[in-house]
């Protein structure tokens, strides 16, 4: 429960750090700006509000490994909802707009977090996990999503370090391969996840591990 609120707290630090101009800079994900990142995170925050409000009987389907759907392609930026997200993303107009809804919706995504009992079960996406699991889930895509939103912008404060060794354990245990020590969490993320090509000298150190990346996540 900690680690998901550090993660969301330094995630939404950068975006408040964020300059008018920042928001019409590229992201790292596929096709976006970082304004319709920001808008993605506001619904990233709905869900977790409706899912901690969505209690579940039954025994959990998913855990925080298996909640994933795990594609080999990388995405295109052409699915319905990434389209909406756009849209939905220049109807703010004004980024200071995008930043309070944000912060608003955030903040009480943070707080049920903090008050949810982590043995609950909830339900979600049709599946059944544990408080605890689901949140746990979001540790990565708060880490992944605040490496996207800071993708080209060098001087933006980078995800927590807990957050990004936490991303990268579960990223590894996802594969079943681990990446050498060599590798930063930031760079073992990136490439484990399709954010960037290994170079020539990383996927040799990764020898065998090399083929279980990347994992495309949704």
């Amino acid at each position: 429960m900690d680690l998901f609120a550090r993660s969301w707290t330094a995630l939404g630090a950068a975006v408040a750090d964020l300059s008018d101009e920042d928001f019409s800079r590229p992201s790292g994900c596929t096709g976006w700006l970082v304004r319709d990142l920001v808008c993605h995170l506001v619904i990233d925050a709905q869900d977790v509000l409706i899912t901690l409000a969505t209690p579940a009987d039954g025994e959990p389907t998913r855990d925080a490994l298996t909640y994933w759907e795990i594609s080999d392609t990388p995405p295109t930026g052409d699915d319905p909802l990434d389209a909406l997200t756009v849209r939905l993303a220049a109807a703010y107009e004004e980024p200071r707009l995008l930043k309070f809804h944000l912060d608003d919706i955030g903040s009480a995504a943070g707080r049920a977090a903090q008050l949810a009992d982590p043995s609950l079960r909830v339900g979600t996406r049709d599946e059944v996990l544990t408080v605890g699991d689901y949140l746990s889930t979001y540790v990565m895509e708060w880490t992944l999503h605040h490496l996207d939103l800071i993708a080209h912008l060098p001087d933006a404060a980078p995800p927590s370090t807990e957050g990004l060794a936490r991303s990268r354990e579960m990223l590894e245990r996802i594969a079943g391969g681990v990446f050498p020590p060599s590798f930063s969490d930031r760079d073992a993320l990136r490439v484990g996840t399709g954010r960037r090509r290994p170079t020539d000298a990383e996927r040799a150190e990764l020898g065998e591990s090399a083929a279980k990346f990347p994992l495309y996540l949704g």
